[in-house]
């Protein structure tokens, strides 16, 4: 099946998922008493990263005491943390969550964000409107408190992709190799609707949630109007130069956000994934298939993907076409740091973080009091990466941001004898020299995948959120890998042909997430436990209902509990369970044991779990609802279009499509959730 029928193939709704079929399946050669003990002592790390007072890691620092995170259950315990009713498993037109909680709808696509934007007309979409509504496909959310009690906050939120054929009336599923229904107005709307929002939220003395549009800090963020720097080792290198900007310093976007994450300063992560599909050629070979022969670093475009042509985009912007600006797509793959409490602050691209398929971008302090950031590049056979700063979090917010900016990347090794090994992608070491095509470090970040292939990182089955706890652990989340073969199969990827995913949890040594070694272990095999063939390993109190696929986005709450939210695409039809969020135990007697506690409608995904300071809220994203897999529906059995979609979620109107959305939930009659 070529590139065109698999991405037109009704059966897969999402983009990155269909692109993943194509991927090229990469060849491998082969404790101190310092600022950073005191806040691990007397800080969590959900108390750094968002603030008990709402403020930066220094006045967190100085303020009262709080608790450090501990794992979910003690040794040997066999009594849950997780104190909720199981949710049943199934598949539905709705969203449920477990009994004796609400969850209610803050936000959805369309939704104006400011005080003059105009009121959501899903028939008469403009690029100007949009610009002031929120976007599509809410994916990352971070929630940053204004106040000492959290009743006020800041909601960041990354709008990944869009589902042009459920956004439109009239324009159905695109032929991607002609995009015939697409317009620059359109293609315009869809650029609008990516990016980020900013959105001040309010809770009530009634415990409900809304926005505040008249906040001077509502800000959108989009791949069409947005400004951003561009810092570190790559900026100002010649690979990162186009006619628009000769410096090599400036960025007009970011797109393909996925996942992200918070800083203990309280700004926001943005990570760039699926950036490859967004450039476009019209340079084909005798078969009609990208030719990069005239392209000086066709290795490296090759290597990331690039052209996807998913989207119209370079038809009727230049800078999206390779052939035209053969530099453009250099600039993205990145991590974007905003400060959301400054609309007038331009973003950053922090190029020391690396360049690939950044699912998030989860942060933590080491014992040292360095900043450390945990990655994943979510594609087949890709790596798992981490960043270690130079310098260590200060008082100064504005110190703290150039730590982004001065450190080291790192990706990782899992040995079979259960060991983990760092590899640091510096220039001048081992491989990454001259004689390698690596002619400086900005070449290495520019091209980290083929400085990891080089250093002989292991090739993971997709890796997606890694998700660090104050104690030095971290938790890896891999959702699948179809193409993976038996002869490739190794110790941290137990599965030939596995379409259910794992999780892995990883040790530092010391429990010092700086350390360049450590151990892991293997948390859960996803699947149905019942089915032999599926190889999956789970805790035997773990029912029906509790066993998942393709863990994604997680979550350590401030008990230092981890939440696990899945996609898994248009292949849900294998489970017979729609996308949810799951808890998930990782130590003592019920270690591997999970339970259901909400799901979305058919054809969405689960992303974005997050938990307000207090616990008592907790902010879901539902994405591309009535989209990914509809044919499996029973009842419906068809491909899902604007005028035909197999949900109207959430707003059921015969009027209305689907729309993306946040979620609330919170615990009838208060207090914190699962406690």
């Amino acid at each position: 099946m070529d590139r065109k029928d698999i991405i037109n193939d009704p059966d897969i709704g999402n983009k990155a998922e269909a692109y993943e079929a194509f991927d090229d399946i990469p060849l491998n050669p082969g404790p101190l008493n310092t600022i950073g003990d005191v806040i691990q002592d007397r800080f969590g790390r959900r108390d750094l990263l968002r603030g008990v007072l709402g403020v930066s890691a220094s006045a967190a620092l100085f303020g009262s005491a709080a608790v450090l995170p501990q794992p979910a259950c003690a040794s040997g315990s066999s009594e849950s943390r997780f104190r909720f009713d199981e949710l049943g498993a199934g598949n539905d037109e709705t969203h449920h969550v477990a009994d004796g909680y609400d969850a209610n709808i803050l936000l959805r696509w369309g939704d104006p964000i400011f005080a003059d934007a105009p009121e959501f007309d899903v028939m008469n979409q403009t690029v100007e409107a949009q610009l002031g509504q929120f976007g599509y496909n809410n994916d990352f959310v971070g929630f940053t408190p204004l106040n000492e009690d959290g009743s006020r906050g800041l909601l960041c939120v990354n709008h990944e992709y869009t589902n042009e054929e459920m956004m439109f009336p009239g324009l159905g599923r695109q032929d991607k190799d002609n995009f015939a229904g697409m317009s620059p107005a359109l293609a315009d709307i869809e650029m609008a609707a990516h990016g980020g929002s900013v959105v001040e939220v309010a809770r009530a003395t009634d415990g409900k949630w809304s926005v505040v549009r008249s906040s001077r800090m509502n800000r959108r963020i989009t791949p069409l109007t947005t400004r951003m720097d561009i810092d570190g080792p790559a900026a100002g290198h010649a690979r990162m130069t186009t006619s628009e900007d000769s410096s090599g310093r400036s960025v007009v976007g970011t797109l393909n956000n996925c996942a992200g994450g918070m800083t203990p300063w309280d700004t926001w992560l943005m990570a760039e994934e699926n950036f490859h599909g967004y450039f476009w050629t019209d340079t084909r070979d005798a078969e009609g298939r990208p030719d990069l022969s005239g392209h000086a670093d066709s290795a490296s475009k090759k290597r990331y993907g690039i052209p996807g042509g998913w989207y119209a985009w370079g038809r009727f912007h230049d800078r999206f076409n390779i052939d035209r600006e053969p530099n453009e797509s250099n600039r993205f793959g990145w991590v974007v740091e905003v400060d959301p409490r400054n609309p007038d602050a331009p973003p950053v691209k922090h190029t020391a973080l690396g360049r690939f398929r950044h699912e998030g971008a989860e942060t933590t302090i080491a014992r040292t009091g360095q900043l450390v950031v945990y990655m994943g590049d979510d594609a087949r056979f890709d790596y798992v990466y981490k960043y270690v700063s130079n310098g260590t979090v200060s008082e100064d917010r504005s110190a703290n941001s150039r730590l982004l900016s001065d450190g080291i990347l790192y990706a990782a090794r899992f040995d079979a004898d259960g060991s983990l090994h760092w590899l640091p992608l510096v220039h001048g070491h081992g491989p990454l020299t001259p004689k390698n095509g690596f002619e400086s470090q900005a070449d290495v970040l520019i091209d980290s995948r083929l400085a990891a292939d080089a250093l002989g990182a292991t090739p993971m089955d997709r890796p997606e959120d890694v998700q660090p706890r104050g104690d030095g652990t971290a938790f890896v989340m891999l959702t699948n890998n179809s193409r993976r073969k038996p002869g490739q199969v190794d110790a941290a990827n137990p599965r030939a042909k596995s379409r259910f995913g794992h999780i892995i949890a990883i040790s530092e040594q010391d429990g010092d997430h700086a350390a360049l070694r450590g151990t892991w272990s293997i948390l859960v095999k996803c699947g149905d436990p019942a089915a032999a063939d599926v190889g999956a390993m789970w805790n035997p109190e773990t029912s029906h209902d509790g066993w998942f696929a393709s863990p994604d986005n997680c979550e350590i709450d401030a008990d230092g509990r981890l939440w696990v939210a899945t996609d898994q695409g248009s292949r849900w039809n294998k489970t017979g369970k729609s996308d949810g969020l799951y808890s998930v135990e990782t130590e003592g007697a019920l270690r591997g044991h999970a339970k259901l506690f909400f799901r979305c409608p058919v054809g969405a995904e689960l992303c974005g779990p997050r938990f307000a300071p207090d616990g008592e809220t907790l902010f879901l994203a539902v994405q591309h609802p009535g989209t990914d897999g509809t044919r499996a529906l029973k009842g419906f059995e068809r491909a899902s279009t604007f005028e035909d979609p197999a949900t109207r979620w959430p707003d059921f109107r015969d009027d209305m499509p689907p729309r993306p959305s946040i979620v609330v939930v919170t615990k009838r009659g208060g207090g914190k959730i699962a406690v």
